[in-house]
């Protein structure tokens, strides 16, 4: 390398480092005053694929803490998923129940929709209650409150007086805004691409 270009990146580097250790300071700073730990209300909404996902990242990562897990997933249920399987391994770390009986066209009974929502529901409250938890994640719980299958009022007064140090995670397409309002994190999916449209099916260990 020519001389002049050496200190032509010597320059580069020193302002690089000098940029790097301001936007430390400015982090550090910012950090420094986030002092107060809460149990977050957490929704993961939209039509992106990847809530679900998401939200077993995020118990995963407790299982990690050692923190104890529930998990209620409405509408799924009717097939076998992965993440299943793993966390049968986390007997000590993770309830996982699915209790769906599939979309509401697989089913074709309204009546049987509702009984499965508010079973689903029910286990969810148990655990909210249940002090040993220290995160409850509803999965597809927008799925059943955007077809009127349980009342979004009472949903949401469960959800918001929960004890606060516990976390609770809900996903599903089109959250009503009463849970948006009430939540402490959303976060909407954007869908930019999809192999359905092009004709690919769900594949193992992708979608299920």
């Amino acid at each position: 390398m020519e001389p002049e270009n050496q200190v032509e990146v010597a320059g580069d580097d020193a302002r690089h480092a000098e940029k790097m250790r301001k936007k430390q300071t400015a982090q550090a700073k910012i950090m420094a005053s986030k002092t107060r730990e809460q149990g977050l209300l957490i929704v993961h909404t939209g039509k992106g694929k990847g809530k679900t996902s998401a939200a077993l990242g995020m118990v995963v990562r407790a299982i990690g803490h050692g923190m104890k897990v529930g998990v209620v997933q409405f509408v799924k249920g009717a097939m076998k998923t992965g993440e299943k399987a793993v966390f049968d391994a986390f007997p000590d770390n993770v309830e996982f129940k699915p209790m769906g009986e599939g979309f509401t066209w697989d089913t074709q009974d309204r009546t049987r929709d509702i009984a499965a929502a508010r079973a689903g529901w029910d286990e969810v409250k148990r655990m909210i209650a249940d002090p040993s938890y220290h995160m409850v994640l509803a999965d597809e719980l927008n799925i059943v409150l955007r077809y009127d299958y349980l009342p979004v009022d009472e949903v949401v007064a469960v959800l918001t007086a929960r004890d606060a140090m516990k976390h609770v995670i809900v996903t599903g397409r089109n959250a009503p805004d009463a849970l948006i309002e009430a939540a402490d994190l959303v976060t909407e999916m954007t869908m930019v691409k999809h192999p359905f449209r092009s004709g690919v099916k769900a594949q193992a260990g992708i979608e299920f």
